[in-house]
């Protein structure tokens, strides 16, 4: 497979007209959907993908992976001019980017963000491109055993690692996975908790249920909290003098963070329910254990808030492998993907870059284009983007459910629908109020047919015999991956204790002078 040449035929699928002005209005929204607390990328796109539903599918792709990591980038500007992230991966931006700001280095702060953003994200796009033809070629070799493992592999990633308490989050998954049987039995023809209604025949549609877990959920969430910016204080960038810029000292402390967050978040954003999220925490934790001044952090560290940005762009990128090669969303945002994917009439998996490579190439190609404009747009309109940060959430609030209701009855017309999005927003909101997994379950919801359908495969196959799973290397390679993160939760928070606490060693063995030279 010549990646050269693939690339080169995504890059002619991205430049058309069409195709470029639809990147652009992508960049423009993530960045407003990134400012605006209480919506964030997942929320964002729910709401706007019965948008595209008129749209070439390569077009559509193109403009709604433009406002998922337009969205990181966005939700920096609130993250360090008013101590609130625009959403959950920007949160460790906050703890060094708002005491920037508090400093009067809210420019350099955004400026570098930006920066840290631009490289991780185009880091992204090239390791994409060598990583997602390789593991498409593998993933085209495993048989329903392994999708069904892997499936497994991606739920229990996003229950251990995201969710505070794992029991919640595997309820999460539980009512996630009971959405998705109901409408008709793909092996028996049988109705399942239909209630007679024939609007339930063909099931839950993915579409209400995102948008009422992602868009009404987070804006009742919000309202309880009181909205934003109404407790707490807010800097301004300053004028695009020489302060505006980072220093020589900014950009050399911040060279070695930008480079590791970029490579961790990569590696974690593969991984299947992983996220951006705990890639930036896992960034600062790094930066903060190896550095040569770790007391600084918290306080205004350039590097605290450097690394972290690039770890989240890195594994919004990294999240597209599992996407586009297995057709498992790594994030709830991506579920989202997933779920216009579908509404396409496009199958995700293995088998996507060889029947559909202009539209995975040329997603691909636009990640290059996107970040060059992003990195543009944040340095030179980051004042005209941080003021809608000051609209008050109680105007933005109706808009933003009047969008979700419009959304979903565009979709398919139907009021049911519109019922199922209203009652799944409700959902949401007690979800977040307790604690639970809104992202569990709309990953279960979408990854619910699958696991059935591979499941019954394989028993087909084997005729009811369990041992398939370990009769075949791959499986058995996955059943073990499984069964540590079963046992992770009892293990993991000594493993994070005893490797801060050897990082913390190691920097300071590399700068025994620091105390003296204080």
């Amino acid at each position: 497979m010549d990646v050269f040449a693939d690339l080169g035929q995504g890059i002619l699928a991205l430049l058309t007209v069409q195709n470029v002005l639809l990147l652009a209005a992508g960049v423009v929204l993530g960045m407003v959907v990134g400012v605006m607390p209480g919506l964030g990328p997942s929320a964002g796109l729910a709401v706007l993908l019965p948008l595209t539903f008129g749209l070439d599918p390569t077009g559509a792709i193109i403009m709604l992976a433009a406002v998922y990591y337009g969205a990181m980038y966005g939700g920096t500007i609130t993250s360090v001019l008013i101590n609130t992230p625009g959403e959950s991966a920007t949160v460790a931006s906050t703890f060094d980017g708002y005491p920037l700001a508090r400093q009067g280095r809210a420019g350099p702060a955004l400026v570098m963000a930006a920066v840290a953003s631009f490289v991780a994200g185009t880091l992204g796009a090239l390791l994409i491109s060598v990583a997602a033809p390789v593991t498409a070629a593998v993933a085209s070799s495993f048989g329903p055993p392994e999708l069904f493992l892997v499936v497994v592999a991606g739920l229990l990633t996003l229950i251990v690692i995201i969710g505070r308490n794992w029991l919640l989050g595997a309820l999460s998954a539980l009512v996630g996975f009971a959405l998705a049987t109901v409408g008709v039995d793909i092996g028996g023809g049988a109705q399942r908790y239909t209630f007679g209604s024939t609007e339930l025949i063909n099931g839950i549609d993915f579409i209400p249920v995102a948008i009422g877990l992602f868009g009404i959920g987070e804006i009742l969430h919000t309202l309880w909290r009181g909205g934003h910016l109404e407790r707490i204080g807010y800097f301004t960038v300053g004028s695009r003098g020489r302060a505006f810029w980072p220093n020589r000292e900014d950009v050399r402390e911040s060279r070695g963070p930008i480079l590791r967050g970029s490579l961790l978040g990569f590696a974690v954003g593969t991984a299947p329910g992983a996220g951006a999220t705990v890639a930036s925490l896992m960034s600062y934790n790094l930066e903060k254990s190896i550095s040569r001044r770790p007391e600084r952090f918290g306080k205004g560290a350039m590097a605290g808030l450097a690394g972290p940005e690039a770890a989240n762009n890195a594994a919004s990128a990294g999240a597209m492998v599992p996407l586009l090669t297995l057709g498992i969303p790594g994030s709830a945002a991506t579920a989202v993907l997933i779920g216009g994917f579908l509404m396409w009439g496009l199958q995700p998996g293995p088998l996507l870059m060889e029947q559909n490579p202009e539209f995975a190439w040329g997603l691909i190609a636009s990640m290059y284009l996107g970040n060059v404009m992003l990195l543009l747009v944040n340095v030179f309109c980051i004042p005209a983007f941080a003021s809608i940060a000051r609209v008050p959430f109680r105007v933005l609030a109706p808009v933003i459910i009047l969008l979700c209701v419009v959304g979903t009855y565009s979709v398919n017309g139907s009021i049911v629908e519109v019922g199922i999005m209203l009652a799944c927003g409700v959902l949401g909101f007690f979800m977040r109020r307790y604690g639970m997994s809104p992202a569990a379950l709309v990953i279960a919801l979408v990854l619910g047919p699958l696991a059935e359908e591979t499941l019954r495969q394989t028993m087909i196959i084997s005729g009811g015999d369990f041992t398939i799973f370990v009769q075949r290397t791959t499986s058995l390679v996955l059943l073990i991956v499984i069964a540590t993160l079963v046992l992770l939760p009892t293990v993991l928070p000594r493993i994070r204790k005893a490797v801060t606490s050897r990082l913390a060693e190691w920097g300071r063995r590399r700068t025994p002078e620091h105390t003296s030279e204080q």
